[in-house]
């Protein structure tokens, strides 16, 4: 069919009107947008779920979003001084599982700032033994402390690494009230303080995760550093989107031997515990919403897309997008699950 000019105008017409209201929102935000994320590497998962999620929006915003590994603590000082929009924040459930645990500078991301969309998950978080060691199971853990033995934990205090260890002493003062005392937390820093903590005889459980310590579990046994997986944290379903192949030798049929229901550490409501860390954005609390809004729509044209979430299998991420209102609900009530476990601790009464 022979187009004349009026047809061809009157179609480029409405192509520019149907595109003007996300370009028009998308003016919405500054042409440079500085990304902080709660860690201060650029070498971990945090830093490279930031990557994937600004080098999308980027491209789909048609602005320069960069990303800035400062730590949560300058993190939260650099979007708290800025309402216009021009900084934004990453981070993972840490963010308000520091305030739980009452670690000092760590703000209440629900009241103090605007909770946006949820991004990925992480479903890698993990606790190890050496493959030397008498644990086999979770099971096994549990009772050495109801037989009164010691077993010391190596955690990072105040978030992804410590809950997990809240939950095991929760289960172990469910079953057998009292021998919570015999889980044991060893206080170190970040994965490389944890794992030497191993090499050193001075943790029988470490937390670690699947991308950090699947290469020590296929050392051989003999070897000092070899580790095995006894526990992961993550829900069968998050776990189930990921790619069959998994990571390294570990497929993902051998990391659901790991998980909920075949590797049991109960809440005291008699759910099993699980834990799935998840990514997402931190506004200040006075920025725009309509800039709110239109990563919001950013974000759901990307996510409908293969491009972001192929690049996030390939990595071992989730995909795993809420818009704002959706995910602020969501986390908060995965924010109050956990300070119940929590406050089980701190009361000395299993509930």
């Amino acid at each position: 069919m022979k187009l004349n000019r009026r047809t061809i105008l009157a179609a480029a017409m409405g192509a520019a009107m149907l595109a003007q209201p996300f370009a028009a929102a998308a003016q919405d935000l500054p042409r440079n947008v500085r990304l902080v994320i709660g860690s201060g590497s650029t070498g971990g998962d945090t830093y490279q779920a930031a990557s994937l999620v600004a080098d999308a929006l980027s491209k789909q915003l048609g602005v320069n979003i960069k990303v800035d590994a400062v730590g949560p603590s300058e993190a939260f000082k650099a979007v708290g001084r800025d309402k216009r929009g021009t900084t934004i924040m990453l981070h993972h459930d840490q963010s308000y599982l520091a305030n739980l645990y009452g670690i000092p500078g760590s703000p209440d991301p629900f009241t103090e700032f605007v909770v946006g969309p949820t991004l990925s998950i992480n479903p890698g978080n993990a606790y190890l033994v050496a493959k030397n060691s008498k644990y086999q199971t979770m099971a096994d853990v549990l009772q050495a402390a109801a037989d009164g033995e010691k077993v010391r934990v190596a955690i990072q205090p105040g978030g992804v690494s410590e809950i997990g260890f809240s939950a095991l002493k929760n289960a172990a003062k469910t079953a057998s009230p009292g021998s919570e005392e015999n889980i044991v937390a060893v206080n170190t820093g970040d994965q490389a303080d944890k794992n030497q903590a191993m090499f050193d005889g001075l943790a029988d459980v470490i937390n670690g995760s699947i991308q950090a310590n699947e290469q020590f579990a296929e050392l051989p046994d003999d070897d000092q550093k070899a580790m095995r997986f006894i526990w992961i944290t993550a829900t069968p379903e998050a776990l189930e989107q990921g790619p069959e192949a998994g990571v390294g030798n570990l497929t993902r049929a051998d990391m659901l031997k790991y998980t909920s229901p075949e590797t049991k550490v109960p809440r005291p409501n008699g759910e099993d515990f699980t834990f799935d860390k998840e990514f997402f954005l931190i506004y200040n609390k006075d920025m725009d919403p309509a800039q709110m809004e239109t990563i919001d729509a950013a974000l759901t044209e990307v996510f409908q897309q293969d491009d972001l979430k192929n690049r996030m299998l390939e990595a071992f991420f989730i995909p795993d997008f809420r818009p704002r209102a959706e995910a602020a609900a969501h986390l908060e009530e995965k924010r109050d699950a956990y300070a119940q476990i929590i406050e089980n601790l701190k009361s000395g009464t299993a509930q």
